[in-house]
This record gives structure tokens, C-alpha cells and sequence, in this order.
């Protein structure tokens, strides 16, 4: 019967500590995550882009995701934030090429954050990408999805 029972705590343990594990997101999770974003991002940006680009950004972020931009003092949900981006689509305000990019320059990994310093840039036609201005973003995880994007710029 001892047997028994340390076989279950054993066992217990081990599920335990797996599901733990499958809601944390290791440093190369996180900067994964947010390479998927920026990329998701460049998409959205690009002149033609649709209603379902958007939708596939927001499904990289968790449900009670939130955005953000201290400057210009956006503070978004999952819901709000798209509503702004239709806006923007609507008005026409997305008309990047496939020449604009968003890179990472550096990343700085903290306990469920990584802090990034990126940069918008344009392939050049020797195929080289030139930077262009750097700015600094927090993004946060939960259950192992984007579920804070802070804009500190």
C-alpha cells in the first residue's frame, strides 16, 4: 500500500509540474512569440491588407491581452485594440510594401517578460535591411501567449 501511494505522489507530482511548465514560456518561447508578432504586425501594415490579417495578429495574444503606447496614451483590451486597427484599415492609413520590416536589435528576457528593442526598417535594393528609427517594448506572457505588449516610446 506505501508503494502505491508514492507511485500516486510521484505521479501527481510530475503532472503537477508539467502543467506548470506548459504555462511558462522559455527566453526562445517568448522571442518566438514576438518575432510572430512583428511579422503578424508587418502584415497588417502592408497596403491591401484584410480584416483577417488583424484577427490573425490578435490570435498570438492571449484573451485578456493588453496594449499599451505611453505616449499616446493607448490603453487597449483584445477587443478595443481591434476595433482601432479596423479604423485604421478602413482609413486607409496602412500602405507599408513588402520592403518594410520590423526587426529585433536586442532582447532582454525577465520572468514571464522580454524586454525588445526593435526597429522599423527598408530592404534595400542591394537586399540589405537599413533601420530606421530604434524603439523599446515590454511584452508580457500568460499561459505561455503575448498578454501585454507595452509600448515605452
Amino acid at each position: 500500500m506505501r508503494i502505491l501511494i508514492k507511485i500516486l505522489i510521484g505521479l501527481s507530482l510530475i503532472v503537477l509540474s508539467n502543467l506548470i511548465m506548459a504555462e511558462q514560456c522559455s527566453k526562445s518561447c517568448q522571442l518566438d512569440q514576438v518575432k510572430a508578432y512583428f511579422s503578424a504586425l508587418d502584415k497588417v501594415a502592408k497596403k491591401g491588407s484584410l480584416p483577417s490579417d488583424i484577427d490573425t495578429l490578435l490570435e498570438l495574444t492571449h484573451d485578456d491581452v493588453k496594449y499599451i503606447h505611453v505616449e499616446y496614451q493607448a490603453n487597449f483590451t483584445k477587443d478595443t485594440w481591434r476595433k482601432a486597427f479596423l479604423r485604421n484599415l478602413k482609413l486607409g492609413r496602412y500602405q507599408n510594401t513588402d520592403k518594410n520590416q520590423i526587426r529585433i536589435l536586442n532582447s532582454i528576457a525577465g520572468k514571464n517578460h522580454l524586454a525588445v528593442e526593435y526597429s522599423h526598417g527598408l530592404i534595400q535594393e542591394n537586399g540589405e535591411w537599413e533601420k530606421t528609427d530604434k524603439y523599446l517594448a515590454i511584452f508580457g506572457f500568460t499561459d505561455g501567449k503575448l498578454s501585454l505588449i507595452k509600448e515605452l516610446w
